[in-house]
């Protein structure tokens, strides 16, 4: 596949209106990056800034869009995860309606179905949040 990836519905496990990520712009065995744009009628949009937890699930999900595009270049399902844990988990900057942003996760580790990452939230070159996560995944 071609980056970017605009339709990643099938590449989560997230379904509309729950879905906080965009377009699958790069990934790898270690980075996923995506993009999302701030829809002014979003769960997450209170006085028209996009919140707090919709950066937080924001970050699970671009975690969730990587390992997706790699479950379906092997041709196997796209896993469910849960959100473990989170550590260090700081807001600079909410993004307002109409604006995109872009995420990146970085995995640390892999161990037993559950993957440690860190990720980080820009508005341009901008940072808005960034924390650490661990992630289960439910092995079906």
């Amino acid at each position: 596949m071609n980056f970017p990836v605009n339709d990643i519905i099938a590449l989560i496990p997230q379904k509309a209106p729950f879905v906080m990520v965009g377009k699958l712009i790069f990934t790898d065995e270690y980075v996923t990056r995506s993009s999302f744009h701030i829809a002014a009628d979003n769960l997450f949009v209170k006085n028209g800034l996009f919140q707090e937890a919709g950066l937080l699930e924001n970050i699970a999900q671009t975690a969730a869009l990587g390992a997706g595009y790699t479950a379906r270049a092997e041709n196997k399902p796209v896993a469910v995860g849960y959100i473990g844990s989170v550590k260090n988990f700081e807001i600079f900057n909410l993004p307002a309606t109409g604006q995109d942003i872009i995420t990146e996760i970085k995995i640390e580790t892999k161990v037993m179905g559950i993957t440690v990452f860190s990720g980080k939230v820009w508005r341009r070159e901008k940072l808005l949040a960034q924390c650490e996560m661990r992630a289960l995944t439910d092995k079906e």
